[in-house]
């Protein structure tokens, strides 16, 4: 079995909540789940999968902690490695840059080396746009705990599923 390690950036909790839902969903245990607040990076490279969230904050900014973690993961050689990324928004008062976190953390990583995995069908969210969507589909989970959180339970499980299958 691979081993996940799950990191995220959260401001108010929420992504966090997201983080800790989908380590219950993957089987992955708290000691594997990472604030990238206090969290060395370069740890990151002992996992086979790594899963990765942010929220997105202002006009489509990664939050703080994962801005000042990020770029310095991106800086590592992750090749051999598979990466999936989830992401909090506000798809209505910021329909324009909508998980635009997600976006930007898979352009930052994509030199790594690492093989990315999660990608889900944008077709059922309400939004206006987002760096993270690619041709009908979003390159990781997106999620709206503002406006939509009665439909959250559902795509992490759905998305978690798939996130084994593709493993």
């Amino acid at each position: 079995m691979k081993k996940i390690g799950i990191y995220y950036g959260s401001s108010n909790g929420t992504t966090e909540s997201v983080a800790e839902r989908i380590a219950a969903k993957l089987g992955v245990d708290a000691a594997n789940v990472h604030n990238a607040a206090a969290s060395d990076p370069s740890e990151a490279t002992g996992y086979d999968l790594l899963v990765i969230g942010s929220s997105t904050w202002g006009a489509g900014e990664l939050q703080d902690d994962m801005a000042w973690f990020l770029p310095k993961l991106a800086g590592l050689d992750l090749r051999g490695k598979t990466v999936a990324l989830f992401g909090c928004g506000d798809s209505s008062s910021f329909s324009s840059t909508f998980c635009d976190a997600i976006g930007l953390m898979w352009q930052m990583l994509q030199q790594t080396g690492c093989a990315f995995i999660g990608a889900t069908d944008a077709s059922d969210y309400t939004y206006d746009s987002s760096m993270a969507e690619e041709g009908g589909k979003f390159v990781g989970l997106a999620l709206d705990e503002m406006n939509e959180e009665e439909l959250s339970d559902d795509r992490i499980e759905r998305w978690c599923e798939s996130i084994k299958a593709e493993m």
